[in-house]
């Protein structure tokens, strides 16, 4: 009868996140030997990845990294908390990361092609899956381009990793202003930098949208578009980081802090793990 106690039964399941009755099963048909209870959890988890690929992953986390003008984030998803704060989870995640930034890789599908240790991220994603039991995925994977960046990743739980990733792609010197801006960009998740980069369509449509519900109000048609407009300036204080009261002083909008502070921003990117 194999011999292990409830103390390796923690171990196994501290090193791989795997469950609690898959782990005694492993070190009973291991005879306790945790190195061979791993390969037996690896084997099973192996035939267990397409039966999971089904499932919905809502936890994980994001991280970053930024080199030689180009900044990569990326978002590494799990099932459950459990796994996402496991260390092989956390380790898996840097090893990505710097595969699909070594690859320069643009999206999930070039990330996930892109090579890791003789195979691709891919399949080590999925070898590391069937240790962890459950459904992991690379879920999104972001680029930047800039002179310089500020990465910004957020904890919305000190027990978990980072669940909210920001990049800021810019040109300056005040590198506190452009880390205090990426957390802005955290906060309240801009969609475009400035008003010219939102598509003319969804500002026609919005503008079409604002001009009935206020027709709607029983305003006089002649002072439609004079009152559209001004509503349309609120829709870009919305989506348009410029635009945007600043976070720490809403008096000013952030293009103001931009400004003063000497930043041109080439660009930004924001994740939220499970969005």
């Amino acid at each position: 009868m194999a011999t292990f106690s409830a103390a390796d039964v923690k171990t196994l399941r501290d090193r791989l996140g795997a469950g609690m009755l898959d782990s005694k099963n492993a070190l009973v048909e291991a005879d306790g030997d945790i190195e061979k209870a791993i390969e037996i959890l690896r084997v099973k988890g192996l035939k267990g990845v397409e039966k999971r690929s089904g499932r919905s992953t809502t936890a994980g986390l994001v991280t970053a990294t930024a080199d030689n003008g180009v900044a990569t984030l990326i978002e590494l998803a799990s099932e459950t908390d459990y796994v996402a704060k496991n260390d092989l989870f956390v380790s898996l995640a840097s090893e990505v990361l710097d595969a699909v930034a070594a690859a320069g890789a643009t999206d999930v599908a070039s990330g996930n092609a892109a090579p890791l240790n003789d195979t691709t991220v891919q399949a080590h994603i999925d070898a590391q899956a069937a240790l962890l039991g459950e459904k992991v995925e690379l879920r999104a994977v972001v680029q930047v381009k800039g002179d310089d960046f500020a990465i910004y990743l957020h904890k919305t739980s000190k027990d978990l990793p980072p669940q909210v990733g920001v990049v800021l792609g810019y040109s300056g010197a005040d590198a506190d202003t452009a880390r205090s801006v990426a957390q802005h960009i955290a906060v309240y998740d801009p969609k475009y930098t400035t008003r010219d980069e939102v598509p003319a369509q969804t500002v026609e449509h919005e503008r079409q949208v604002l001009t009935d519900a206020t027709r709607n109000e029983g305003k006089p048609e002649a002072a439609l578009p004079k009152i559209v407009e001004g509503k349309l300036t609120g829709f870009y204080k919305d989506v348009v980081l410029v635009d945007q009261p600043y976070a720490r002083d809403s008096k000013v909008a952030t293009g103001k802090v931009l400004k003063d502070a000497g930043l041109t921003v080439s660009g930004f990117a924001r994740i939220k793990v499970g969005a």
